[in-house]
């Protein structure tokens, strides 16, 4: 039998370990912002004007971000695709593989979202809810290819994603401009989606995809670490070797892993077009690239994903803000950005830090660095 303070310890052994693992993105954030800070003063006239341009800058990033109208419910609208391309790219990630390949991924679930948005003649909810699975297919599919070529010829996924990107954008701008366009306007885009297929706006452009993704994200958790295919994902990324001879198949992981990360890239893609503009546009998105340190800032970790996908969305939705009220570039954002994805990257940094500085969990006991979350 298990004593109450047996399970006392577990408990406090669980939290300690928690705050171990989030020493690293804390660190990178904090170190990221000093390093803007200081960036932002060289750049200045004179120490005075840079020393008064990080507080204006900085602040009117946390105006816009969290304190101006909406600021939050703005912010949460940007985390929503954030999210789940974090977990397209976390997922392979597990597998050891490394997926470049969320932008395209994500277009080509808009697209094919969007068509079945457009002309299947569903009752509402289940239009969504297909329209939605339509858009993770189309999006597995796109995954699937280089998923196949790295089982089947040994060709390596970061060059066939990052060329699936292209092709992506090609055919989605193809579609809109030429098959899907709507004639009825002058601006480039298809149709509008069938208003059985929206989903619920909650107040200005916040909706329920917010809570689908952080569902999605709770969901993942569980497929990883509590189920026997999870394991036999993790288990290809950390040994492929001893998972072949376990029984597991390391070509057929890595098929699934690619193939489920590109179905939440589409199906970030699809629930951005039923959220906000109900019609799919021509162009190309960076989001994916964004993902890689989404998905590094939450330690490939699905429910550490979800914060890191948060601060992300904050930066982008205050860095308009960040030039309004500083005068500064929003190129400052894309660095800091960059910093962040930096030091998380670069574990031996922090290690510098905690032999520097001593920063503990508990008295007593001195941090380590954790590479992932336990599951």
């Amino acid at each position: 039998m298990t004593t109450n303070d047996e399970k006392q310890e577990v408990k406090e052994g669980i939290v300690k370990r928690s705050l171990k693992q989030m020493i690293v993105p804390i660190l990178a954030i904090v170190t990221a912002l000093a390093i803007g800070a200081i960036i932002i003063m060289v750049t200045s006239g004179s120490l005075a004007e840079g020393a008064g341009k990080v507080v204006d800058g900085y602040g009117g990033m946390l105006y816009g971000a969290f304190l101006k109208p909406n600021g939050l419910l703005n912010t949460l609208v940007a985390t929503t695709p954030l999210i789940l391309l974090g977990l397209a790219v976390a997922i392979p990630f597990r597998t050891g593989l490394f997926n470049i390949g969320a932008n395209g991924q994500f277009l080509i679930g808009a697209l094919v979202g969007t068509i079945a948005g457009i002309y299947l003649p569903l009752p509402p909810v289940i239009h969504a809810i297909v329209v939605m699975a339509c858009g993770f297919l189309g999006g597995a599919l796109w995954g699937f290819i280089p998923g196949i070529l790295r089982a089947r010829l040994g060709a390596h996924e970061v060059i066939n994603t990052i060329m699936l990107n292209f092709i992506a954008v090609g055919i989605v701008n193809y579609a809109v401009r030429e098959v899907f366009r709507d004639p009825n306007t002058t601006s480039v885009r298809t149709y509008y989606i069938q208003e059985s297929a929206y989903l619920m706006r909650l107040s200005g452009r916040f909706n329920l995809g917010f809570f689908i993704a952080v569902l999605v994200a709770i969901l993942i958790f569980y497929y990883l670490f509590k189920t026997t295919w999870g394991f036999s994902l993790r288990t290809t990324g950390q040994n492929p070797n001893a998972a072949k001879y376990a029984g597991i198949r390391p070509t057929w992981e890595y098929v699934i892993a690619m193939m489920l990360g590109g179905g939440l890239a589409g199906l970030a893609g699809i629930v951005e077009v039923q959220g906000l503009d109900r019609f799919l546009t021509e162009g190309n998105t960076s989001l994916g690239f964004t993902a890689i340190a989404v998905s590094l800032l939450g330690l490939n970790h699905p429910l550490g994903i979800i914060p890191a996908a948060f601060v992300f969305g904050a930066l982008r939705t205050g860095g308009d803000y960040l030039q309004i009220r500083a005068g500064l570039s929003v190129h400052i954002v894309a660095i800091l950005q960059a910093l962040i994805l930096l030091f998380v990257a670069a574990p031996t940094i922090v290690r510098w830090y905690l032999d520097k500085f001593k920063i503990q969990v508990s008295a007593g006991e001195e941090t380590t660095i954790s590479q992932g979350w336990g599951g």
